[in-house]
């Protein structure tokens, strides 16, 4: 990794945090720290599931709890017991916390202002740009990637939404059952595997392979949710695919799409995969590719 770049990095989280006030155990002026503060943000006015807040934010469990108990201490949070399923727990706001968020919320837009109040109007626009810039490509670098059962919640989400897309771009429609087959015990090792990308816990896109020992292996169920696009999200994922596919012995990658898909066809082409005859019957199919993997 480039020296420069990382301290570049790390000089941009220096100014924003001493800019912001998170040095401060008084964040906006008030008596608890940022981490209370965008808990607080982030609870809302309809509350929210504990373990979902935890994993979206990434916070330790230690620390989360410590957070929690303070919040409970000083009345501005409650937390109840999920009726529906009594493993869970939601927390909501009391009177005084939503009271509390929306001083915070008060604060929080009067910093924004004094920010760029200091600056002229070119400098304004070229600081919100950047801001916009810096935004996205942080939201690209908190993408994780891992391999999942297919039969699991998120990964079904991520079939539906998939098989939705793809029936409202195909002509004609898109019936899985037409298609060539990729059941759960296909995309379980040692047949195969599934991977899920999450931002913040929730799931924004899906890659399969299925392996067929010595000969090639087909890629299958490739999905990027519309949030995340933009993101660099297919090429990652097709790159931790391709890792997996090299780790099993794979010499050749195959897969086929279909002509309305023409973001995927982009992808493929430029990660280097080539157009071939038809290797397969699938009746949604007009282009075929593969790529030889070289195994390390």
């Amino acid at each position: 990794m480039d020296t420069s770049a990382v301290q570049q990095v790390r000089s941009f989280n220096r100014i924003v945090a001493e800019r912001i006030g998170a040095l401060d155990d008084r964040f906006l002026k008030r008596d608890r720290p940022i981490g209370e503060a965008r808990l607080l943000w982030e609870i809302g006015s309809q509350g929210a599931e504990v373990r979902e807040l935890r994993s979206r934010l990434g916070i330790d469990s230690g620390y989360f709890s410590r957070v929690l108990r303070s919040l409970e201490k000083q009345r501005l949070i409650r937390t109840r017991v999920v009726p529906e399923d009594r493993r869970l727990r939601r927390i909501f706001l009391t009177k005084t916390g939503l009271a509390e968020r929306a001083e915070l919320e008060r604060r929080s837009d009067e910093l924004a202002t004094n920010i760029l109040e200091s600056l002229s109007d070119q400098q304004r626009s070229a600081l919100t740009a950047a801001m916009r810039q810096v935004e996205q490509l942080l939201r690209a670098s908190m993408i994780t990637f891992g391999i999942e059962s297919p039969t699991t919640p998120d990964a079904q989400w991520c079939f539906d939404q998939y098989f939705a897309e793809l029936n409202s771009r195909f002509n004609g429609g898109f019936d899985p059952g037409l298609s060539i087959s990729a059941d759960p015990q296909e995309l379980t090792l040692p047949m195969g595997l599934l991977i899920l990308g999450r931002l913040q816990g929730r799931p924004v896109g899906c890659g399969a392979l299925k392996f067929h020992k010595k000969e090639p292996a087909e890629l299958k169920r490739m999905w990027i949710a519309e949030s995340a696009r933009g993101l660099g999200v297919g090429r990652r994922l097709l790159a931790e695919l391709e890792r997996h596919a090299r780790k099993a012995g794979v010499k050749v990658l195959r897969l086929e799409t279909n002509r309305a898909l023409h973001e995927a066809i982009h992808l493929y082409r430029r990660s280097g995969y080539v157009e071939v005859e038809a290797f397969n019957a699938e009746p949604y199919a007009h282009h075929w590719f593969e790529k030889q993997l070289i195994c390390i």
